[in-house]
């Protein structure tokens, strides 16, 4: 179920203010039953008409995408800064970003046009886990290993128990990489974790979305998940506890 402009919107028949001005127009009906309700939800099997129009919806999409640093993980940009959605010119869905990954962040992102998709794998009580690879200033030790994994104190609350391994340590430079296996999506969560314990993330690239990873595409570029893999995302959601 997603919300009546939400699903106008994703369907190119107006933005999602113009939807809203529609529904609250009265040219809107779902079904034959005009609405005036913003926020109503609808199901891929409600007949929805937009001024008397029947509204064809979109063939649900869904990309991997492998995210640059310096690129904003959105639709669009007030200031004008480079956005997900630039990479997908070539696609004719309207799709977005299923989460998010901070603006100097690089790697793994998902993007659909399919809304109770994109809504499963967000959902807290999933939990699917995230692979991330830090470079970070300082030398990672053991006793600092355990803290990540066992969980980290933040402003927004305690982290949950993670699993992190030393990848490499550079004693000259004075540097580590680190790979860390969360399964929350907190802000920034991965930087903040690893300032918390006074170490300053450097570089950080998400190298793994549950059984997904970024072989064979190159930074910028997208490929289409397989129907298998798409199945494998939705069974793989179901069955984490909650």
């Amino acid at each position: 179920m997603e919300r009546l402009q939400k699903v106008i919107a994703h369907a190119g028949v107006a933005s999602r203010r113009k939807a809203e001005e529609l529904i609250l127009e009265g040219k809107v009906t779902v079904n034959g039953e005009v609405i005036k309700t913003l926020g109503t939800k609808v199901s891929t099997n409600d007949r929805v008409e937009v001024n008397g129009v029947p509204m064809e919806r979109e063939e649900p999409v869904y990309f991997l995408f492998y995210k640059p640093r310096e690129v904003i993980t959105s639709v669009s940009d007030e200031k004008n800064r480079k956005v997900v959605i630039d990479y997908f010119e070539t696609v004719r869905q309207r799709v977005y970003p299923i989460g998010r990954l901070d603006y100097h962040t690089s790697g793994l992102l998902l993007l659909t046009n399919d809304g109770t998709f994109a809504n499963m794998l967000m959902h807290p009580k999933y939990e699917i886990e995230k692979t991330y690879v830090a470079k970070v200033e300082g030398i990672i030790k053991k006793g600092d290993l355990l803290k990540l994994e066992k969980g980290v104190h933040l402003e927004d609350g305690q982290t949950a128990p993670a699993t992190a391994r030393v990848i490499s340590r550079d004693t000259e430079r004075k540097t580590s990489i680190v790979e860390l296996s969360i399964h929350e999506g907190k802000n920034r969560q991965v930087r903040r974790m690893f300032e918390a314990l006074g170490f300053n993330v450097i570089k950080l690239k998400r190298e793994r979305y549950g059984f997904l990873d970024l072989r064979g595409v190159m930074p910028g570029d997208f490929r289409e998940l397989t129907p298998h893999e798409v199945k494998k995302l939705r069974e793989l959601a179901v069955t984490q506890p909650s």
